[in-house]
C-alpha cells in the first residue's frame, strides 16, 4: 500500500498536518461519497461543508456560484498582499455506482466516479490546516468549494462572472489521476486539458415499412454513417499531436420491429487542444453531417453547443507545484508531465488568472484503485489524499512569501 508520509527527502521545514485533521478529511471524503450530488443540485453537500468548516472555528463562509462555497483564510504572521485562490470541485456523476466499497453511495444512480468527494476533502483539510496556524503566514488563501463542474451551467464559469477570480493573484486546482502511482503529484506547463464542447443532432428522414425500406429514408442508417465518418475527421484529418477527440455518446430513435426510423436524434463532444483545431472540428462536423444527409435524401439540423476552455498551465506556477511537491512530500514524489484529454472548467479560471492544474495519483492495485475515472468500479487510494493536501499548503505557503523562482531548486 502507497506511503502517504513524506519521504527523507522532503524538507524538514515542510508542513505536516495535525492528525485529527487528516481523519476529518478521510470522513468528509467518505460522509460525500455515501451523498453524492449532481451538478447545479448540491444543496446537501453545500450544507454538510459548511458545517464541517464551522466546526474547525471558520467563519465568514459565502455561498457562490449556486451551491458552492467560498472562505478566506487570513494569514496574521507577516504582511503580504498577496491572494491565492484553491479550487475544489464537489459535484457527481449519473453513474451507479459498482466498487463495492462499504460507504458507496447511497444516492440510487449517482456516484463520486471522478474523485471530486476527495477534492473537497483536500479542500477542508487546507482550510483547516491554514486557519489553525494563521499567525505563521501572511496573505489569503481563498478556498473555492466549486459546484456543476461536470454539467451547464458550468460552476466554473459562474466563478468567474461573480468576481470571485478578480482579486486573487493566481488559481490552483488538484485533480485524482487513476494513472499516476498513488502519493505521486504530476504536473507540467503549458496546455493541461483539452477545451469541451458538446453537440446535438437531428436526423429527418421518412419512415417506411421495415420490408420496403426503399419506400423512404432510412434516418437510422443515415445516423451510422454519420456517426462512423465523424471518426475521419479526427484520424485522416487531424495531425496526431494536435489533440482532436471526436465521441458520439447517444443515440436515439425508432420504436417498432417493422417500421423503419424516421428520426435519429444522437448527441457526443468535441474534444480539442488549440483554438485553430476547435474551430475546424465545428467546422468539419457540420460539413460531414450535412454532407451525409444530403447523399441519403435525408435533412440534419446540428447544433454545437460551445463548453469550457482548456486549461493552460502558468510556467512560474507549474513550477511552484513541483516546489511545493518537493517541500511537502519529498522530490521523488514530484513529476513533471505532460497534461490529459479530459476537460475541466477550471479552464476558465486559467483564463482569468495565471494557473495552476496538477494531478494527484491514486493507482494502488492493492486497495483496487485502478479503474478509470467515470468507471462505475473507480474508487480512491485514500492514503495519498495527506500528499495532495501537503502539496496545497506548501504551494499556498510559497506563494504568499513571495518568494520569486520558485521552482529552482
Amino acid at each position: 500500500m502507497s506511503n502517504p508520509d513524506r519521504s527523507s527527502s522532503a524538507s524538514d521545514t515542510a508542513p505536516d498536518i495535525d492528525a485529527g485533521i487528516l481523519d476529518r478529511m478521510i470522513e468528509i471524503r467518505r460522509h460525500l461519497h455515501r451523498h453524492p450530488e449532481l451538478s447545479n443540485r448540491e444543496a446537501g453537500t453545500q450544507r454538510y461543508l459548511r458545517e464541517m468548516l464551522i466546526r474547525e472555528g471558520i467563519a465568514d463562509i459565502r455561498d457562490v456560484a449556486g451551491y458552492g462555497l467560498a472562505v478566506d483564510i487570513v494569514g496574521t504572521g507577516k504582511p503580504s498582499n498577496r491572494k491565492l485562490a484553491i479550487r475544489a470541485d464537489i459535484d457527481a456523476l449519473p453513474i451507479e455506482e459498482e466498487s463495492g466499497v462499504d460507504y458507496a453511495s447511497e444516492n440510487p444512480g449517482v456516484m463520486h466516479a471522478c474523485g471530486h468527494d476527495a477534492h473537497a476533502a483536500m479542500g477542508f483539510a487546507v482550510a483547516a490546516h491554514l486557519n489553525r496556524l494563521r499567525d505563521s503566514f501572511g496573505g489569503t488563501v481563498r478556498l473555492i468549494f466549486q459546484p456543476a463542474e461536470e454539467d451547464e451551467p458550468s460552476g466554473g464559469r459562474r466563478v468567474v462572472e461573480e468576481g470571485l477570480l478578480d482579486d486573487v493573484d493566481a488559481a490552483i486546482c488538484v485533480h485524482v489521476d487513476p494513472y499516476t502511482p498513488s502519493g505521486k503529484v504530476a504536473v507540467g506547463s503549458g496546455p493541461y486539458t483539452l477545451a469541451c464542447d458538446t453537440f446535438d443532432v437531428l436526423v429527418t428522414g421518412s419512415a417506411a415499412h421495415a420490408a420496403k425500406p426503399y419506400e423512404g429514408v432510412d434516418a437510422l442508417a443515415v445516423a451510422c454513417s454519420m456517426v462512423g465518418e465523424l471518426q475521419k475527421i479526427v484520424s485522416r484529418e487531424t495531425d496526431p499531436y494536435d489533440p482532436l477527440v471526436i465521441s458520439v455518446t447517444a443515440i436515439n430513435g425508432g420504436n417498432a420491429y417493422n417500421v423503419t426510423a424516421g428520426r435519429i436524434a444522437f448527441k457526443g463532444t468535441i474534444r480539442s487542444g488549440s483554438d485553430t483545431t476547435r474551430e475546424r472540428a465545428w467546422r468539419r462536423v457540420r460539413e460531414v453531417l450535412e454532407g451525409i444527409a444530403t447523399s441519403h435524401g435525408a435533412s440534419v439540423e446540428v447544433d454545437i453547443h460551445r463548453g469550457e476552455p482548456g486549461v493552460v498551465n502558468d510556467a512560474e506556477m507549474a513550477a511552484l507545484i513541483i516546489a511545493g511537491a518537493k517541500a511537502g512530500i519529498g522530490a521523488d514524489n514530484a513529476l513533471n508531465m505532460p497534461g490529459w484529454s479530459i476537460a475541466d472548467d477550471f479552464g476558465y479560471y486559467s483564463e482569468k488568472r495565471p494557473s495552476v492544474y496538477f494531478r494527484l495519483g491514486i493507482r494502488n492495485e492493492e486497495v483496487g484503485s485502478v479503474y478509470p475515472l467515470h468507471h462505475a468500479k473507480f474508487r480512491v487510494d485514500e492514503a495519498a489524499l495527506k500528499n495532495g493536501a501537503l502539496t496545497l499548503i506548501s504551494a499556498a505557503t510559497i506563494f504568499l512569501a513571495g518568494q520569486e523562482n520558485p521552482g529552482a531548486s
